[in-house]
């Protein structure tokens, strides 16, 4: 996904492109408390090891931290709840159904505001075994040694 100009990432979870084949992705708004946003604009947040499951009829991100608000108070929120997910019914009902093939996880790629509204970057993804990691570097590190070269 392309950020415009409007949009600032916030936090990005770098370790979800080497652990996981993206098939697809969707951006969803977040159910956030004041204290949250505060935080988050300050780039306080964490997506490693997050996912999103399905609870109910919504979908919740889960294990992902936004730290305290350092100038909160005593209703300053609690830094790994979970926080509500916000897609329209049919991006919930195609993405449930894609979920019951063997193997895919729905994760969160990044974090970012847009309008002034903290939006999450989800994606549909497949796992990748340790041979299709190791073939990630090996790819990772030849675009290395081209860029280096071009620039002497």
């Amino acid at each position: 996904m392309a950020v415009s100009p409007e949009e600032k990432v916030i936090v990005s979870n770098r370790k979800a492109r080497y652990e996981y084949f993206i098939v697809q992705t969707y951006e969803a708004g977040l159910v956030l408390q004041g204290t949250e946003v505060k935080s988050l604009r300050q780039g306080k947040g964490n997506l490693t090891d997050s996912y999103a499951n399905f609870r109910g009829d919504g979908i919740w991100l889960l294990n992902s931290q936004i730290s305290e608000y350092k100038e909160g108070n005593i209703n300053n929120h609690d830094p790994y709840r979970e926080r509500k997910l916000l897609l329209n019914k049919s991006e919930i009902r195609k993405i449930r159904f894609k979920m019951e093939e063997k193997g895919m996880a729905l994760i969160p790629l990044s974090l970012y505001l847009k309008g002034g509204k903290v939006k999450v970057e989800l994606a549909l993804a497949r796992g990748k075994k340790m041979y299709d990691k190791r073939e990630t570097i090996a790819k990772r590190d030849f675009q290395r040694d081209q860029e280096r070269r071009i620039k002497f």
